[in-house]
């Protein structure tokens, strides 16, 4: 059974959150929690057909898939990891670090790299805005340069790391709704973005050629509170499971925390506390829309869907850009690069067993493409944030957010440009 109808608790949602922006003038006035909810509750007032208890072992069902709950525990061990690291000292050293190695006279390339490593590590694109904006104050100052470029460079390395990290809550959600594994989905993934990365560091030092920025502050920094981003990376790429990964990396930050006294030992269980509270919102939110995504499908939204979109879609390149398009404009009407995946999520897991996409190709195009939308939307979390840090507004900033726009270039001429391989009785050929 397919039904255009079913899809009205979505339809709802767009219109309660975005309405809510554009009436207020703040995308972020309605919280997404609370237009989630009415969407649900709009969904349990259609189909007569099922009963309330009928709906309700329905959202049951959904809620309690595997992968679902191994997103949100994962989500919560991502977050006691993040709290820990950051109160043991980890983002102010990886920075300091990254700013001593690196010549001063690549000032405004390195908070590139450096935006892309502290973002890879922190799994937050968010918090490396946060450490790096200030930064990128001082060396605009300092330099001369605009201080929409020295931003735009660490909005930029924000966003690689927000694709790619291992404990970023987009990674954690494209991956458990494709069903792979996040060492392969992050190999798959860095080899698209990988030409993107380099193209922007190419304009970047073009841009600032003529800088003759000096580093004369002392940049003090611990190699040991470095030391829980690394395990967590390395461990992450070697296939340690991810439980394994985040809870170790979690117990070192703490014991690096208290090692260098920059954690007081009375406070590890609130840090890691913190940490996980600040994951509430995401967790609460995966929960309500797997209840929405459940009923869609029993009424039919999905099929409809799935068969609008393969009118469309001539073999694998076509499904891999029907998975981008997807993406992509959900995360334009949600203004939240994890909530468009865990709703692209199913949809694209569809399309993708249809037309044989690997799970981790579909699962790096979700990213890729939800990563490119929210690295470039003016009313983003992002962009809102490093205008406000930097007494800048989104527009100023945009001219020079080279990465995602490169990235989307990279990712759709991979899907032009790879050669098909058919799958036979689950086998490539």
């Amino acid at each position: 059974m397919k039904k255009a109808i079913a899809l009205l608790p979505i339809g709802v949602f767009l219109i309660i959150f975005l309405g809510a922006g554009i009436v207020m003038k703040d995308f972020y006035a309605m919280p997404a929690i609370v237009a989630f909810l009415i969407a649900l509750a709009v969904a349990f007032l259609q189909n007569r057909n099922l009963s309330f208890s009928e709906k309700m072992a329905t959202i049951s069902e959904g809620v309690g898939n595997e992968n679902i709950i191994t997103m949100c525990l994962i989500f919560l061990c991502a977050g006691a990891f993040s709290g820990a690291v950051t109160a043991a000292g980890g983002v102010e050293s990886t920075v300091n670090f990254g700013l001593s190695i690196l010549p001063s006279n690549i000032a405004v390339v390195g908070l590139f790299v450096i935006g892309c490593f502290i973002s890879v590590s922190m799994g937050t694109s968010m918090g490396t805005i946060a450490a790096l904006a200030p930064i990128a104050v001082g060396i605009s100052e300092k330099t001369g340069y605009a201080m929409a470029i020295c931003i735009g460079a660490v909005v930029c390395g924000a966003m690689f790391g927000d694709n790619l990290s291992m404990i970023s809550d987009t990674t954690i959600a494209a991956v458990k709704t494709q069903g792979c594994e996040m060492k392969d989905k992050f190999k798959a993934n860095f080899l698209i973005v990988l030409p993107a990365a380099i193209v922007t560091i190419l304009i970047f030092l073009f841009i600032t050629r003529n800088s003759n920025y000096q580093m004369t502050e002392e940049l003090s920094y611990n190699l040991l509170q470095i030391l829980p981003y690394i395990l967590v990376l390395v461990g992450a790429l070697i296939g340690i499971n991810v439980f394994v990964v985040l809870i170790g990396g979690t117990v070192v930050s703490l014991l690096v925390g208290v090692g260098t006294q920059s954690l007081a030992l009375k406070d590890v269980f609130q840090v890691v506390g913190d940490g996980v509270m600040g994951m509430y919102d995401i967790t609460v939110i995966s929960i309500v829309v797997a209840c929405i995504v459940s009923l869609v499908k029993k009424n039919g939204g999905i099929q409809f869907v799935l068969d609008f979109i393969r009118k469309g879609i001539k073999g694998k390149k076509g499904a891999e850009l029907g998975i981008a398009g997807l993406s992509l404009v959900l995360d334009a009407c949600t203004a939240n690069n994890t909530v468009a995946i865990v709703m692209a999520g199913p949809i694209a897991k569809e399309i993708s067993e249809e037309f044989g996409v690997d799970a981790k190709r579909s699962a790096s195009l979700l990213d890729i493409f939800t990563s490119v939308g929210q690295g470039l939307l003016p009313y983003g979390a992002q962009l809102l944030s490093a205008a406000t840090l930097t007494a800048l507004t989104p527009f100023e900033i945009m001219p020079y957010l080279y990465y995602p726009i490169l990235m989307a270039i990279s990712a759709v001429c991979f899907i032009i440009f790879s050669k098909e391989r058919e799958k036979t009785d689950g086998i490539d050929v």
